[in-house]
Formats: structure tokens, C-alpha cells, sequence
């Protein structure tokens, strides 16, 4: 728990004017604070009898009193600015700090985590420990001072009451420490169940066509029910034992308080000389003190309730912060003047390593061969296009591309030489033209419309309320067939020496794809490139057709070969057409 604080906070450091502000704020405020128990014990002595009341005296103390409440007030609400102002400093380095890890890590790490899971961790997380270290800064400091000043002030009225308020007081601390530990394990389980619950909501609010096309309804809200079940017990656990912190050092804190009571007034009467003479306006000071004494420890062991909560889900945000990272290429060769010939030579890879993939594959690709690759669901088509990529390094052996290692170029420059269009579509929040331009920060609006007309995009963006101003999103009423057409656009712009093309004209319809299949071929022209796909009629006048079956390349040769030959790639042809 500590190394984790520590860490939080040295995420802190760069704005230490604003935690040196707080000290002298909640000094000052607390100081001024504590004074008030002072004059209201003199304002009691005041008045300590029938017909002996010092008006005139009465009236000064209470102006004073007035203008310390006011300045008091002040410096306080200054000290709240400052932690806040602190607390939401810290927690935007923090936040944008995790956005930039997520962007450093391994593929593989994305992929093994759900979208809400990592959502969770960026804005849930992050946000509660933003409300934790609010808590935390403004009772600690302002709690700590006061418990100090009290001290003293008490200490100066009646030193032996006091002792025997300081000697009582680490019950209030044992009894906090005790319930504080079994707390903090169940705010770490609070956490994963709160992940585990945004991430099943955020698919199924993605999914509500599948789930209501496939009737799922019932059993994803059985689901939800058995998710949010669990999360309610774990949370009613958590919130118990918190909640149980307060109340028990408020009832140890109250003792102490009628202890102190009762002394006092034994020697305001002169009924216990172990005390001394107290007056009845310093006794009431005394007492004012040892409330003001045993409300910060009250006060300080309601946030732990909030510090445990935030502690857990730092630990959470850490651990992404721990990820191991792909390594800095930055020292490496850019790969400039692509050719597009590449080779593949012995290469092997896992993405689970007792589970063999790719093994021992071997190409040699000339530069602007279109080369298409095809086999049954799982054989190893997008992996090929995985690795090609870097989006994963191989185990053994070594790709090739215009005479340079892949492991020995910058990702960057690799990944610049590529052109790629998935089955998956996927536009961001933004405007038509800015969706196209997404790989090309220098394009104009001529080269935009140029390369949706040569995709034939452009008579249905035109069509749209703004043209290629209109703001579109992943949920803007688009069909999969239109945001496809976007995605093809970004490439036609980009004009990359190589090109991939991973079932790009899946969500088209026939016409529209016998169209851009004459603009891929036009823009494929003297470019390398890969085409996987299932529907083989679109991969009739590929150079090379590769047929690859369990990781290995089982047949290759152009269309007219493989169906001469009869083999696996003649029956997945014939069984397209079979009736």
C-alpha cells in the first residue's frame, strides 16, 4: 500500500508550489482556527454569574472572535483550492500517461484484455483515485495540523489532562488499523468486479443488433444480473467494514472526551487536586480542544474508506504502467525507396507458444506481383499480415523487405510502406474528409475527393447534410458498405508502395465491388500486394495464389495452374459454385 501511495504521489512532484501552498494555508487556517476555543473560554469567564457580566468585554472578544472565523474560513477555502487544483493535476499526468503506455505496448496485450476492461483503467481508475487523493490531501494536512495545535493549546490549559488525552488516544489508531486491513482486499475485488461489469455492458451496448438478432436479450440480462450480484456483495462487504472505521473511533473518541469532561470538572469544583484549579472558561476551552483533538483522527479514518478505494485502483493503473513495452527502434534505419520484393525465409511463430502456428514458412515475392493468399478459417492468412506488419515479431527466422531486415527498420518506416483495408471497418469521430486523410496529414481537399471518386465514395458522401464536412462516428447511421468505402479511400490517398488487402470488398455490394476492383487494379499497378480473401472469384488474376493449410503453404501458382492441378485449392474453388 505504501509503495503505491509513493508512487502516486511522486506523480505530485512537478506542482510542489501547490502542496508548499497547501501547508501554509491549512497552517494558517487551522492556527486561526484554533484560537477561537481560546476566546470563547474567555467570553464564558465573562459571564460567570448573575449580574456579572462584562459587556464591554464580552463585545470585544466577540468582534475578535468574529474576524478569526472569517480569516480562518479564508484560509481554508484557499487550502481546498490548492489540493484540489493538485489532486487534478496529478491524476492528468497519470491518466494521459496510461493513454500513451497503451500505445507502447505489445499488440498482444490489447488483444488479451477487453476494450471495457482498459477503458475501466483509464477513466474509472484513474478518476477514483483523483477523488481519493482529494480526500486524502485536504483531511491529512488540515488533520495533522490540527491534532498539533491542539496539543500544544491543551497542553498550555492543563498539561496533565492533556497527557492523559495523548496516552488514549492510540486506541482510536488501533481500532482504525485493525478494520483498515480487512477493507483493503475487498476494494481490490470491488475494482476487477467493477472492470469485469464495464466491460460486459460495453459490449453488449456495441452488440445490440447481434444480441437482439440472435434473442440473447434474456440470457445478457442474466448475465448482467449475476455480474452486478456479485459486485453488489463484494461491494456491500467493502462499504461495511469502512463504514465500521467511523463509528468505532467516533465511540473510542467519545470516551476519551468523558474522561477529560469528567476530570476537568472535578477540578473546576477542586474535587480532584491531581488536576489543579481549572476555571469554568478554561475547562471549556479544554473540551472544545479535545473535540477539535479527536475529530481529525474521525475525520482522517472516514477517508480510509476512499484511500483504500483509490489505493486498489491505482494498483490496477499500474499494472498497466508495468506492461512490458515494444522496444525503442528509434536508433534503427528508416526503410526509404521501397521496392515492395520481400522474402520470408524459415519463418516461425506462436501467438500462444505450446500452440504451433506458422512453422517454417518460406516466400519470395517480386516486386509488384500480387500475390493472394487463401485457406480455410484459422490456416494463418491475417497472421502472415500480423507479421509483416511488426504488429508481432516472429519466434525464428527472417522477413525481408527491398533487401532490409524487418527486425532492423523503425516500425514506422515499415509500417508507412504498407497500405491496408480490413474486413473490419472502423471510422472515428470527425468529419468525412478527416477520415480519409487519417494516413496523410498533408493532403489536400482536391487529392480527398479525388481518391472517394476513384472508389466510387463520392456520390454518397455528397449526399450527406455537410458533403465532407459531416461529422460521422462509429454509431452515424453509415452502412457497413459505406464506411468501408472510407476505409478503401484512406488507401487510395495514401498511394503506399505495398498494399493489403484483407477481405476489403466484403461489405460491398457486387456492383460496387466489380468498380473498385477495376480502381485496385489501376491503383495495384506495380505495387506489391497481398489479398486475402474467401470469395476466390476475386482473386482469378493474382500473379501467385497461395494456399496455406495449418500455418504451411501447401499450393502456389496462378489460378489456371492450381485448377489444372486438382488439389485443395481446385475443391475450395468448386465447392463456392457447387449447388
Amino acid at each position: 500500500m505504501f509503495k503505491t501511495l509513493s508512487r502516486i504521489f511522486s506523480y505530485a512532484k512537478p506542482y510542489i508550489v501547490y502542496f508548499v501552498f497547501t501547508i501554509i494555508c491549512a497552517a494558517v487556517g487551522v492556527s486561526l482556527s484554533l484560537t477561537v476555543p481560546i476566546f470563547i473560554g474567555k467570553a464564558v469567564d465573562c459571564c460567570i454569574g448573575r449580574g456579572d457580566v462584562d459587556f464591554a468585554r464580552l463585545g470585544e472578544i466577540a468582534v475578535v472572535l468574529g474576524g478569526v472565523v472569517v480569516f480562518s474560513g479564508l484560509f481554508q477555502w484557499l487550502m481546498s483550492l490548492c489540493t484540489n487544483k493538485l489532486a487534478f493535476l496529478t491524476v492528468r499526468d497519470l491518466r494521459a500517461d496510461v493513454f500513451a503506455k497503451l500505445e507502447r505496448v505489445p499488440l498482444k496485450y490489447i488483444d488479451g484484455s477487453t476494450k471495457g476492461e482498459l477503458t475501466s483503467r483509464v477513466i474509472n481508475d484513474v478518476e477514483i483515485i483523483s477523488d481519493g487523493l482529494l480526500q486524502g490531501f485536504t483531511q491529512f494536512f488540515s488533520g495533522v495540523i490540527t491534532i498539533l495545535g491542539t496539543l500544544v493549546f491543551m497542553m498550555f490549559i492543563n498539561f496533565k489532562i492533556a497527557i492523559v488525552v495523548v496516552l488514549l488516544t492510540p486506541l482510536s489508531f488501533l481500532a482504525a488499523s485493525k478494520i483498515t486491513k480487512a477493507t483493503h482486499n475487498s476494494y481490490m475485488k470491488q475494482s476487477k468486479m467493477r472492470g469485469d461489469m464495464v466491460s460486459f455492458a460495453e459490449e453488449f451496448a456495441g452488440n445490440q443488433k447481434l444480441v437482439r438478432a440472435f434473442i440473447y436479450d434474456k440470457r445478457a440480462e442474466d448475465r448482467f444480473n449475476e455480474i452486478n450480484s456479485e459486485y453488489g456483495k463484494i461491494g456491500t462487504k467493502a462499504t461495511f467494514f469502512s463504514s465500521m472505521t467511523n463509528p468505532t473511533t467516533r465511540f473510542v473518541n467519545g470516551l476519551i472526551y468523558a474522561a477529560v469532561g469528567l476530570m476537568g470538572a472535578m477540578g473546576a469544583v477542586g474535587g480532584f487536586s491531581f488536576v489543579g484549579k481549572m476555571t469554568v472558561g478554561s475547562l471549556s476551552s479544554f473540551l472544545a480542544y479535545s473535540n477539535q483533538y479527536t475529530k481529525p483522527f474521525n475525520e482522517i479514518s472516514g477517508v480510509f474508506a476512499e484511500l483504500q478505494n483509490a489505493v486498489a485502483s491505482a494498483q490496477r493503473v499500474f499494472n498497466v504502467l508495468d506492461e512490458e513495452e515494444v522496444d525503442d527502434d528509434s536508433h534503427k534505419e528508416k526503410l526509404t525507396n521501397c521496392s515492395g520484393g520481400l522474402t520470408f525465409e524459415n519463418v516461425c511463430f506462436s501467438y500462444v507458444p505450446e500452440v504451433e502456428l506458422i512453422k517454417n514458412f518460406s516466400l519470395d515475392v517480386k516486386s509488384g506481383q500480387r500475390i493472394a493468399i487463401v485457406g480455410p478459417t484459422g490456416c494463418g492468412k491475417s497472421t502472415i499480415i500480423n507479421l509483416l506488419l511488426r504488429f508481432y515479431d516472429i519466434d525464428s527466422g527472417k522477413i525481408t523487405i527491398s533487401g532490409h531486415n524487418a527486425m532492423d527498420v523503425t516500425r514506422d518506416s515499415l509500417r508507412s510502406s504498407f497500405g491496408m483495408v480490413l474486413q473490419e471497418t472502423w471510422v472515428f469521430t470527425g468529419t468525412v474528409a478527416e477520415n480519409i486523410s487519417y494516413g496523410s496529414d498533408t493532403a489536400s481537399r482536391e487529392d480527398i475527393i479525388a481518391a472517394a471518386k476513384a472508389v466510387h465514395a463520392h456520390g454518397f458522401i455528397k449526399r450527406l447534410p455537410q458533403g465532407y464536412d459531416t461529422v460521422i462516428s462509429e454509431d452515424s447511421g453509415l452502412s457497413q458498405g459505406q464506411k468501408q468505402l472510407i476505409c478503401i479511400a484512406r488507401i487510395m490517398l495514401m498511394n503506399p508502395p505495398m498494399l493489403i488487402l484483407d477481405e476489403a470488398t466484403s461489405s460491398i455490394d457486387l456492383r460496387t465491388e466489380h468498380r473498385i476492383q477495376r480502381a485496385f487494379t489501376k491503383l495495384m499497378n506495380g505495387k506489391t500486394s497481398f489479398i486475402i480473401a474467401h470469395r476466390l472469384s476475386t482473386i482469378k488474376n493474382s500473379d501467385v495464389i497461395l494456399v496455406m493449410n495449418s500455418g504451411n503453404i501447401i499450393e502456389q501458382g496462378s489460378h489456371r495452374e492450381l485448377m489444372e492441378k486438382g488439389g485443395f485449392y481446385a475443391q475450395l474453388y468448386n465447392s463456392q459454385f457447387a449447388t
